[in-house]
């Protein structure tokens, strides 16, 4: 079914890994793991492995940003499949909240992406209309969502011959929750002009389709521009899919709103015996207005609350979400599995804190529980065969998979019992203290299935080399590290514990001469790519940073990563940060890693016999080939840049406007730039230049309504939250 698009075949490791992996999954094995270095190919693997397995697949990833660049990278190598984008679709979101402490109650609040609501849409399609389909979804895709059988029992066909009237066409249209709107045609709305009805599914880009009737007959369907108007072509038929993605009939809605009334009555009397009035009187109207928003409009706010009653589970019954809308039969791809499994396992915990304190305190009847994510134990469950990615592979791959060699796990070198394992893969897949998600698991079945290791790479580029230095005089010896690779034009990251330790760092370093910054967490996700952006383009020679500098971060031109306070064993110096830190200078021919420490810790040993193994073996490899290893060389990302001079020239602008009487249209005209920019960056889902484009948007507005002429923007007063 998969059409596999490349212009070069597996190299190195990866046909091997390639055959051994798919071996296992024909065998009907439930677990796989590719413990691929930094590098390797794994994701050019993946796609070989999705070609040969040939069933539907679920690509997950524990962020949008990675889940963007797989999203890209797969549309490339399958241009003939549904290659589908499902992540969480807020640009903002501040969930329903309440704090007794201070008797404060937030609103829901949020912020919805168009065009990636469209892409959740279309995948949902693709899923129940097509086979060939690879999702590349983040932790989203275990959250709730609508039933199948009710999505799929509402799509609506129609083909040219059918005997239907407008009239009844139309309303069918509404209950799949289109809109009529015959002035702004936008995506999930129709419009009406005689006997053509035009309408925009909400799952295509720029796409509508035009159905055109004689009397009571479909004479014709046509796909046409939704901007020009132009046809396209016409077909025989078409199927429309609801224009959202909670959705069910007239006939569950009116059950589930007798079902909802007679809980809320039962919630009012336990308040009311228990001596809580206000709670009582809270929930009775919140509901009352929730029901009577759902009878007059199909819809309310926070209708995924009610969701149980919607689609006629028990109390207590997993929801659905979009691993439902997938075959009994399809593959699991984790990628960066020891970030990726973890996440899974921690939502469930911390929605339920949240929604406990809403139900005790009558904002949201007890249902409202059941909207929620996947418990670990039936995420398991419904993902049935798996292959788990990662350089860096977590205590859960090493109690599934068998690894082809067994040196470097933690038990086998007698540093760690199987049961000890097990105690540190509930921590991780857990954070908060209840396990029970997790009792499943069977000490004696781990290593019943393959991990395959991928570890030469075609570049002929080597792990990076660790030298290790004493503690004292740590930050004399990284000054003169810095300034020797500073002259030969590389760039360095260093590694400290803290935020304050990064900071004073960095003004350490700046009295020196030394070209430097910091980065961190309390630094926005879009001020953070324009620092690496800079830290490419040699604006700066060295990145201070603590945590950030790990999995993700492709920065060919390091040659060098200072590792302070090695030697402090925890979160921050464990093996698989360790092994993360030191991985950001394997794209360099002159790659090091020093670690300052004045005792080998068994995360420092397990980092150094890691190395090693694969250093033998690639220059083996590169010996047996006649390869010379090369630095990679990318070009540096421009789109912030240009940017960053876009604001640079507004903010000049604006600050003429005081003294020009013209200045007010330039300020209107940069800021119709910047929207465009923004909407083509969201389109292409590059997130990070679209949130920054945003922000500048919103800055100039602010700096413009101060002056003069404020009038003069808000003509174009637009809430740019929503792109």
């Amino acid at each position: 079914m998969f059409d596999l698009k490349s212009d070069y075949e597996p190299k190195g490791d990866q046909a091997q890994a390639i055959e051994k992996l798919l071996k296992s999954i024909d065998a009907g094995n439930k677990h796989q793991a590719l413990w691929g270095v930094t590098g390797s190919g794994k994701t050019f693997t993946m796609a070989n492995i999705i070609q040969g397995v040939g069933k539907p697949t679920l690509i997950m990833s524990h962020n949008k940003t990675l889940a963007a660049q797989l999203y890209s990278e797969f549309k490339n190598f399958f241009p003939n499949n549904a290659v589908e984008y499902f992540v969480s679709y807020f640009d903002y979101y501040q969930p329903e909240a309440y704090i007794p402490r201070t008797d404060t109650y937030i609103e829901k609040d949020s912020s919805i992406n168009d065009e990636i609501e469209r892409l959740r849409l279309s995948t949902m399609g693709s899923l129940l209309t097509r086979k060939d389909v690879i999702v590349i979804a983040s932790v989203s895709c275990i959250y709730g969502l609508g039933s199948p059988d009710d999505y799929k029992d509402m799509m609506l066909s129609v083909k040219v011959g059918d005997e239907i009237g407008r009239d009844e066409f139309l309303g069918q249209l509404v209950e799949l929750l289109f809109e009529r709107n015959d002035i702004e045609f936008g995506r999930g709305k129709f419009r009406v002009r005689g006997d053509v009805v035009e309408i925009r599914p909400a799952y295509l880009e720029d796409t509508a389709i035009r159905v055109e009737f004689f009397g009571d007959e479909i004479d014709r369907i046509s796909e046409v521009d939704s901007v020009s108007g132009k046809k396209r072509g016409e077909m025989d038929d078409y199927r429309f899919f609801p224009a959202k993605q909670f959705v069910t009939s007239n006939v569950k809605m009116k059950k589930a709103m007798v079902s909802i009334r007679k809980e809320m009555k039962q919630r009012v009397a336990e308040f009311e015996k228990d001596g809580r009035l206000i709670e009582a009187q809270r929930i009775r109207m919140r509901t009352d207005y929730d029901l009577e928003m759902m009878n007059e409009m199909g819809f309310c706010q926070g209708i995924e609350n009610y969701s149980r009653h919607i689609t006629g589970r028990d109390p207590g019954a997993r929801p659905y979400t979009l691993l439902d809308f997938f075959p009994d039969d399809y593959l699991l791809l984790a990628d960066e599995s020891h970030a990726t499994i973890p996440q899974v396992g921690g939502m469930f915990e911390g929605d339920k804190s949240r929604k406990g304190v809403l139900v005790d305190h009558g904002f949201r009847l007890p249902s409202a529980m059941d909207n929620r994510p996947l418990k670990f134990a039936e995420y398991m469950e419904m993902t049935r065969q798996k292959v788990y990615v990662s350089a860096t592979p977590g205590p859960f791959e090493f109690i599934n998979c068998r690894p082809d060699n067994k040196k470097y796990i933690p038990w086998v070198r007698g540093e760690m019992s199987a049961n000890q394992a097990i105690k540190l893969l509930k921590k991780q897949v857990s954070p908060s203290q209840s396990t029970d998600s997790l009792e499943s698991f069977d000490v004696n079945s781990r290593g019943s299935t393959l991990m395959v290791e991928q570890i030469i790479r075609p570049t002929g580029l080597l792990d990076p080399v660790l030298t290790m230095k004493p503690l004292e005089g740590q930050i004399d010896e990284t000054i003169a590290l810095c300034k020797d690779r500073v002259e030969k034009g590389e760039r360095v990251l260093v590694t400290t514990l803290t935020k304050k330790t990064a900071e004073e760092l960095t003004d350490y370093l700046l009295g020196v001469g030394l070209k430097v910054r910091y980065i961190h967490s309390d630094i926005d996700a879009v001020e953070r790519v324009e620092i690496l952006r800079q830290l490419r383009a040699a604006e700066f020679d060295i990145l201070v940073g603590i945590n950030l500098l790990r999995e993700g971060l492709d920065l060919p031109e390091v040659s060098l990563v200072c590792i302070l306070d090695a030697d402090n064993e925890g979160f921050l110096r464990n093996e698989t940060s360790l092994v993360q830190t030191a991985g950001r200078a394997a794209r360099h021919v002159r790659g090091e890693c020093v670690l300052f420490c004045d005792r080998i810790t068994d995360s420092i040993q397990a980092l150094i016999d890691i190395t090693e193994y694969r250093r033998a073996r690639q220059i083996a490899y590169n010996e047996e080939h006649g390869i010379t290893p090369e630095s990679v060389i990318r070009s540096v990302q421009q789109s912030l840049g240009m940017n960053h001079e876009v604001k640079k020239s507004a903010k000049d602008m604006n600050m003429a406007m005081v003294a020009d009487t013209e200045a007010d249209y330039n300020v209107l005209e940069v800021l119709a730039e910047l929207e465009t920019e923004m909407r083509e960056a969201a389109a292409k889902l590059e997130f990070e230049r679209a949130g920054h484009l945003r922000d500048q948007i919103a800055e100039l507005k602010k700096k413009t309504a101060a002056s003069k002429k404020p009038a003069a923007v808000k003509k174009r007063d637009v809430d740019y939250r929503d792109l």
